[in-house]
């Protein structure tokens, strides 16, 4: 009787949640979105600029006129802009690079050149040298890996390298860890200008003369304020000195154009580029060193400067103590039509929505938070400020983290938590696509099944849930992911029309999104009803819809990723230390250069997986009891069982977190050490097999499975608690 009465009860609750649902997603309107995103991009945005504050005060008073609870939250952070740039190659030949974007006429808010911040790396080193130029392809470790067998150094150089395969901030990192000077990071044509479409105003990518700024803190450390790393940069906050910051950069760094690019690069001899290293400039790609030599010269201002995040929390009615959080930036680069305010137009129609159903009787039964924040771009720092400022409330009371970015046409692109994959797919069943009027989670499913392997194609046709990838970092989701321990998602649609080629530059504006992304704004109201549903089903669920097979099968495959690892490292060391032995490399080398065959490694020692694989045996059992009692709930007191799923995601992390950067405290997912946004998952354990770090790699295979464990543990007793014993 008292399980029909529950699921009664339940059912009941289901089907009026439904039809606010119902009414919510008819909510959301493009046109709204298309005036906000007008308003909000007439200027540029940066951190530290009057319309940065404009546009957040205007974010106020909108919120409020409908209604609803807002206000500005400040933080005080360190943001630099430049004072000085220079790059000029002095050999063989003189050449001065512009680093400058021009206008377009087409194009009206291109030409704002006063407001516009220059293009600049923030949180580069200040510095003046004079060096030889050499290409290192995308700049990661493997690219000097190569260099090595080529028998180039960067040593005492300043290197160049695309964008691409890395975060910028990796860049400049590995360069000075290869006594590099300096580093110049250019957008090639192959990768977002001409060769991949027609270039603006055309057409969505790069012009010749367009540049990606961005920041290179080396956020894998930590993100945010520089100055007050797991401490919200409030007034009353200790702050560091500028040269203790780990974050800020060892060398001077600069982006640029390839129509700057150019001339550095045809000026290079030494080996020519390998293949996979050749862009679509017109010329032969040589890696040097030289004999193209450049001078650069950089100054920063480095200034504290305030951030206005806009908060808003709307009550809940029965768990007020339980916060549903949703988040998306309004700070930009420049104009940022698409990076941020495709997201941030979404997100505001939202809180329209929900006002609209308050004043029409619906009351959340958790505490729903928005929050527009400011600062992202130079480094997550409003998100982050605000969750080191909170970060004790947050860990006590936050159900759930939910952030956008971006948004475009296309197909939905989700990643998160694996425990709220069966979550989020049951919500994109619910969701239609605007231009095929299939579900979204339909459309998904048939382009993955037309890319797929004969594999994959069976599990798309059999597994219950689409798979989501998992987090990393690059917004604003890090810090309550990878710190806190929150549960959390990111949305966004995407994939058809193109749009890399403008990113963090001055042509990402209204006049770009209006003719090549989301021209109709469709998709934009499509974010809104996925974001919006996927918040207002948490927030009124009386049992979280926490899932956990899901979460077991993917952390299972993960494991195996982790053993084929091990193996192909000790495949590859066996293969390169026999052709050292047999000289292959000296016939890679340039004979005009002195050859130095890399160090033999020693063979690595087998890994014993034996407490991973008990954690993941463990939590598989555990995952199928707490699913198949939540199917036939039988609670006495849900709000126990909540508790529990709430610290679900905490419980995969660790106090002292990663090795090396103890900020990152989850053990199953976190931006790695050489990708920076990349993810890394179980990342202590693979980044040290793939570092050849076997001791430290055993040790955390232990971390890893008592963490398997301990969930294990807790979804036992979540699983006994639905049962009613």
């Amino acid at each position: 009787m008292r399980v029909s009465l529950l699921l009664f009860t339940l059912f009941c609750a289901a089907a009026a949640d439904s039809t606010w649902e119902e009414k919510f997603r008819a909510i959301p309107d493009p046109h709204n979105m298309r005036e906000a995103m007008q308003r909000m991009s007439a200027h540029p945005h940066h951190v530290g600029s009057p319309y940065d504050k404009d546009n957040a005060e205007w974010l106020l008073a909108k919120l409020k006129s409908w209604g609803l609870d807002a206000r500005i939250e400040n933080f005080d952070v360190l943001f630099p802009t430049p004072n000085q740039r220079l790059v000029e190659m002095i050999e063989p030949v003189k050449f001065t690079a512009r680093l400058a974007e021009p206008p377009v006429a087409a194009d009206p808010t291109s030409n704002q050149t006063a407001e516009q911040l220059p293009v600049y790396n923030a949180y580069s080193a200040d510095g003046e040298i004079t060096a030889p130029l050499v290409y290192v392809n995308y700049g990661v470790p493997a690219d000097y890996e190569r260099l090595a067998r080529l028998g180039v150094s960067v040593r005492g150089a300043i290197v160049i390298a695309r964008y691409g395969a890395s975060w910028r901030g990796i860049k400049p990192k590995v360069a000075a860890e290869h006594g590099a000077v300096g580093c110049i990071i250019y957008s090639d044509p192959r990768d977002d200008g001409y060769y991949v479409n027609d270039v603006f105003p055309e057409g969505p990518e790069r012009p010749r003369d367009g540049a990606q700024r961005g920041s290179v803190m080396d956020m894998v450390l930590y993100p945010g304020d520089p100055l007050t790393p797991g401490i919200g940069a409030t007034p009353e906050a200790k702050r560091l000195q500028i040269p203790e910051a780990k974050t800020i950069t060892r060398i001077p760094v600069l982006p640029m154009s390839y129509g700057d690019a150019q001339p550095l690069l045809a000026a290079m001899k030494g080996p020519v580029a390998p293949p996979e290293w050749r862009g679509a400039l017109p010329i032969t790609y040589h890696v040097g060193p030289g004999p193209a030599k450049v001078h650069m010269k950089l100054k920063f201002n480095w200034d504290i400067k305030r951030l206005y995040n806009v908060i808003v929390r709307i009550p809940g009615s029965q768990y007020p103590d339980e916060w549903v959080i949703r988040g998306n930036h309004h700070d930009a680069w420049v104009n940022g039509a698409s990076d941020p305010l495709s997201g941030a137009v979404a997100e505001l129609e939202e809180m329209r929505a929900f006002a609209e159903l308050l004043k029409q009787g619906w009351k959340p039964k958790r505490t729903i938070i928005y929050a527009f924040w400011d600062g992202e771009e130079p480094g997550l720092l409003g998100s982050t400020e605000w969750a080191e400022a909170h970060a004790e409330d947050l860990q006590k009371h936050a159900v759930m983290y939910l952030n956008s970015d971006s948004n475009g046409r296309g197909f939905l692109q989700a990643e998160g938590s694996h425990t709220l994959e069966n979550f989020l797919n049951g919500v994109i069943k619910d969701i239609s696509d605007p231009e095929t009027r299939l579900t979204v989670w339909k459309r998904l499913q048939l382009r993955d099944l037309e890319r797929a392997g004969a594999d994959r194609r069976r599990e798309l046709r059999t597994r219950p849930d689409l798979r989501i990838g998992a987090l990393g970092s690059g917004s604003d989701y890090t810090a309550f992911l990878d710190h806190l321990g929150i549960a959390s998602l990111n949305l966004g649609y995407g994939g058809e029309g193109g749009g890399g080629g403008v990113y963090h530059s001055v042509y990402d504006d209204f006049y770009w999104y209006t003719h090549f992304a989301d021209t109709d704004f469709v998709y934009g109201r499509a974010l809104a009803q996925t974001a919006g549903t996927a918040v207002m089903r948490m927030a009124d669920a009386d049992l979280l819809p926490f899932q956990f097979s899901d979460f077991a099968d993917t952390v299972r495959n993960y494991i195996d990723e982790l053993k084929r690892l091990e193996a192909g490292q000790r495949t590859q060391t066996e293969e390169t230390n026999r052709e050292i032995d047999e000289g292959v490399f000296q016939a890679a080398a340039d004979p005009r250069l002195p050859y130095h065959p890399p160090e033999k490694n020693p063979p690595p020692p087998h890994l014993n997986f034996a407490p991973l694989e008990n954690g993941i045996d463990a939590l598989t059992r555990a995952a199928q009891r707490y699913d198949a009692a939540r199917k036939n709930a039988a609670a006495s007191s849900v709000k126990a069982v909540n508790a529990r799923l709430i610290a679900s995601e905490r419980d995969l992390t660790d106090p002292a977190g990663l090795p090396g950067r103890p900020w990152f405290r989850h053990l199953i997912y976190a931006p790695g050490f050489y990708t920076g946004y990349g993810v890394k998952t179980l990342p202590g354990v693979r980044e040290a097999i793939e570092q050849k770090r076997w001791q430290e790699a055993d040790e955390q295979i232990q971390r890893a499975g008592a963490v398997l464990t301990k969930e294990a543990d807790l979804l036992e007793e979540a699983a006994a608690a639905l049962a009613g014993r």
